[in-house]
This record gives structure tokens, sequence and C-alpha cells, in this order.
């Protein structure tokens, strides 16, 4: 299934490729910085990473700005508000909220893929007022009552 997403490149990125997919299986497109010049993020640092991109999402879907799997794993960079939710209906910049959860300084470079988004259908819902909620074995029981194993 293909779904049309209309995009404008900012001046800032139009040097760089359009969002794409790594591979046949990909879920996610990359995204890429849309800097002028590296970006260091110290330890525990965080930082709106511009992507140069405006995107108008279909009504009935999201677009999620995820964190790539490798750099959370090799240098502990992620994203907060993870994963970060585009609006149908929002027209700004594409950012990226990265944030350096390792002990080391990490270089962004200009161009460098630094998340991936994803769309996914959403449903609305419609609040039904209720006096009782159907009870199930988990009923009321909060964090960790289904246990560790």
């Amino acid at each position: 299934m293909s779904l049309r997403v209309p995009i404008q490149v900012l001046p800032h990125a139009a040097s760089l490729p359009l969002p794409a997919y790594a591979t046949e299986g990909s879920a996610g497109l990359d995204l890429r910085a849309a800097i002028s010049e590296a970006r260091v993020l110290k330890p525990l640092e965080r930082a709106l990473i511009p992507t140069g991109l405006k995107i108008a999402v279909p009504a009935g879907y999201e677009a999620q700005v995820r964190p790539r799997s490798g750099l959370a794993l090799k240098h502990g960079i992620t994203m907060l508000n993870s994963p970060g939710t585009i609006d149908s209906d929002y027209r700004g910049e594409v950012g990226v909220i990265a944030v350096n959860l390792s002990a080391e300084p990490f270089t962004i470079q200009p161009g460098e893929r630094i998340a991936q988004l994803v769309f996914a259908s959403v449903a609305r819902a419609e609040w039904v007022p209720a006096d009782d909620l159907e009870a199930t074995s988990r009923s009321e029981g909060g964090f960790g009552s289904s246990g560790r194993h």
C-alpha cells in the first residue's frame, strides 16, 4: 500500500535527498539533519535538529518521528517525546528533539540520518459515558501487576 504525502523542501535542506526507506522491508523513512555545520551534543544535552521538511500528512493518519536504533545502541542518541507525533493539520517544519544519554559528546554531521518517520493510521475516539466498566482478569491492577515472566 502506498500513501501519497505532499512534501515541501526548505532551502536549508535543498542539497539533501528526500527521506527514503533504507531497505525493501523498512517501516520508517530516514530523516536527515538539515544543519549547515556539525552540532555537538554534550552528555545529557538535548537539541531540536531541523530536517528542512514540511509535510501534509493525510487526514486519518499521523507521522511518527522515531529514534534510529543504531544511534541509540552505539552512541546513546535517542529522542525525547518518542515517538513524536506529526498531526494531519500541522504544516510546520519537522524537527527531531535529540538527546545524548551517553557519557561522551556526540557530533551530528550535516545530512546525517538522525531519525525515522513512520506513517500510521489513527482512529478518532468517541466517549461513551458508563457507570461501570466490564471486568477483566487484570481489572485495576496497575504498573507491574502482570508480573515479569
